[in-house]
């Protein structure tokens, strides 16, 4: 019973079933809108960090963030459902080869492009981690890695559905579940409660992108022994993409967690003196 009505509203409603991603008419698909909205979040960005803004009260910004990231963990969950119901049901017999390669010219439409869709605007919606950690006058951890990393995934989803690209359904899979661990942490952290868990929501981004590097090995497997994939151009800068947030992601673990291990450690021989 729960799997038919999950099987409906995540996939079967009309809505999602005849969804199509048309460029110029789909809302927000436009590269201008694409433009418009990284420079604002950008500029915004670089304008709050760097301006002196009065202190909003712990307790109006904790309900508040609270409630931001119940949101994001709510649709991670969605996301991540209703993306494994429709790559199940997505052809009969089930077929998995095409939930990792799909078919050349294929048309960025239906349950799975639609999912696509939503996690691409979900990505938008993030942009508010930046803002809550300007308001919270947290500049410390406005990293490069942040901002770059919010901006730049945005241009990724885009290419998900621009390209029709293939193997975005494991990558929206897993990327969701990953979210579904970090926004429940930082929920947690917003009510006041500080999970000893910190170190597991950095190391499973790490496994997330290592596993994207293993799985794409098979998809070009199919795209150079078949008949090719859809968007392997897509791929191209997704797969750039993971291998520097692969790198800003590992330096940011030795950085944090070598830094905290020493400091727990205590100073060593040489920083002593004589």
């Amino acid at each position: 019973m729960i799997i038919s009505s999950l099987q409906y509203w995540l996939v079967n409603h009309p809505t999602i079933l005849h969804f199509s991603w048309t460029q110029g008419q789909t809302p927000a698909s436009t590269p201008l809108f694409l433009s418009l909205i990284l420079i604002s979040y950008l500029s915004l960005t670089y304008i709050l960090s760097h301006h002196h803004l009065h202190a909003i009260p712990i307790h109006i910004l904790k309900p508040i963030s609270a409630l931001h990231n119940l949101t994001l963990l709510l649709l991670s969950l969605i996301m991540a459902i209703g993306c494994t119901l429709s790559s199940l049901t997505l052809t009969h017999p089930p077929n998995y080869n095409y939930i990792i390669c799909f078919p050349p010219n294929t048309s960025p439409s239906g349950p799975l492009f639609f999912w696509a869709y939503i996690f691409y605007l979900s990505k938008i919606l993030e942009f508010g981690d930046t803002l809550l950690i300007i308001l919270t006058n947290s500049i410390q951890r406005l990293t490069f890695l942040h901002v770059y990393h919010h901006a730049t995934v945005l241009i990724m989803c885009y290419l998900w559905l621009h390209t029709s690209q293939s193997l975005f359904p494991v990558a929206l899979i897993t990327n969701a579940l990953v979210h579904l661990v970090m926004y429940t942490y930082y929920l947690l952290c917003a009510m006041g409660v500080r999970p000893k868990w910190k170190r597991l929501v950095t190391n499973i981004q790490i496994v997330q992108f290592v596993f994207s590097f293993a799985i794409s090995g098979l998809m070009l497997y199919h795209h150079f022994t078949g008949s090719g994939c859809s968007g392997i151009w897509g791929w191209c800068f997704n797969a750039v993409f993971n291998a520097s947030l692969l790198a800003l992601f590992v330096d940011f673990h030795a950085k944090s967690y070598a830094n905290r291990k020493k400091m727990m450690m205590g100073p060593g021989p040489k920083d002593k003196g004589s």
